[in-house]
């Protein structure tokens, strides 16, 4: 299941700093989504002409933006919310490990969002970047698919407490949105680590070792995806930045040990797929030594009884037995006879 390969981009300055990879502009909906505790208005836009930056501090705004490809368009969203260059430009490059910073008047998360394609029967991973604010969320995600539709329903629908708090729940809803899809990951993982399992103990093929070897890859992709979230989110769960609330801190360190959750069932994996490999090198080398012990018996049986006819093959005139005849069966049954001694002495000595 190997990682999808991410399309080189080419290089484009935005406010004259240094030029980072980007695609050709494309435009993309935007979602914006305004709410609080008895309101709630959701609209669409191909432009941030109607996401200027909120005035209302009961009303929280978010801002969700799917498929990062104008630089145009996030130069803008820079201009609109006061977003620092190296902050768009860490948007826009998607090669970036999970992290968090603090630039005062807002946060800036980098996230890895990982999905399964059964089609391809691989892990993709996305670049997730979530911006809060006082009473604002921007996200950006880096693919064409939306993967907060479930917290977006949760607002449509008012249930739970996600209207009655602030941004900086909606932003540990999202986050939390993607450590849950770890766990689905992993699951799915599971699954296929208990196939190869079945495999190693009936039969191990070569294509067992290939599929090992691609789930090691796929769990240090995971591993670089949530060890440095645990340090995002343990920063967040200090908090040390007034844009977090206390009764949101509760939430926080519930997501932390989620996520340390996570890395406990990573580390597993990668013990058990390591321990699957010496069980494959070793059933490998005792299926050779049960092949190497046949042919080793086989030949042993044989050296006595081509001697023997070694023996008699040889071309001199007097020979004792030559003459006889009783001596051809004679021989046959001296070969048998040591054939025969030969193998019950190996069963006694259990080499068989």
């Amino acid at each position: 299941m190997p990682r999808r390969a991410k399309k080189m981009r080419h290089p484009v300055a935005l406010g004259g700093h240094t030029p980072f990879p980007v695609q050709e502009p494309k435009r993309l909906p935007i979602s914006i989504i305004e709410y609080h505790e008895e309101h709630f208005r959701e609209r669409g836009t191909r432009t941030l002409d109607e996401s200027m930056p909120p005035g209302e501090r009961s009303t929280v705004t978010w801002i969700d933006i799917v498929g990062i490809q104008d630089p145009a368009l996030l130069e803008k969203l820079g201009q609109s919310y006061g977003l620092h260059d190296l902050v768009l430009e860490d948007i826009l490059n998607t090669e970036h490990r999970p992290k968090m910073e603090d630039y005062g008047p807002y946060l800036y998360l980098v996230l890895k969002m990982l999905r399964f394609e059964e089609e391809n029967r691989q892990i993709c991973s996305d670049q997730v970047s979530i911006i809060l604010g006082p009473n604002f969320v921007i996200s950006l995600q880096e693919n064409g698919q939306d993967a907060f539709e479930p917290v977006k329903d949760r607002i449509r629908n008012g249930k739970g407490r996600l209207r009655k708090m602030g941004a900086d729940y909606l932003a540990y809803s999202l986050v939390d949105l993607i450590v849950d899809q770890y766990f689905l990951i992993l699951e799915r993982l599971g699954e296929e680590i208990e196939l190869v399992e079945d495999e190693l103990v009936s039969r191990p093929l070569p294509s067992t070792l290939q599929t090992l070897h691609q789930l090691k890859r796929e769990m240090l992709l995971l591993r670089k995806s949530v060890w440095p979230l645990r340090e995002a989110i343990a920063s967040l769960e200090r908090g040390e930045s007034p844009l977090i609330r206390k009764n949101t801190i509760a939430y926080l360190r519930d997501l932390y040990d989620h996520t340390i959750q996570v890395i406990d069932t990573i580390e597993t994996f990668r013990d058990m797929l390591s321990g699957m490999l010496d069980i494959y090198l070793s059933s490998i080398s005792n299926r050779m030594n049960e092949v190497m012990k046949v042919l080793t018996v086989i030949a042993t049986l044989f050296m006595p009884l081509t001697f023997v006819a070694g023996i008699y093959g040889m071309n001199f005139k007097y020979m004792p037995e030559l003459e006889q005849k009783w001596g051809y069966p004679a021989v046959l049954l001296l070969m048998v006879a040591i054939a025969i001694f030969m193998l019950f002495y190996f069963k006694r000595k259990k080499w068989l």
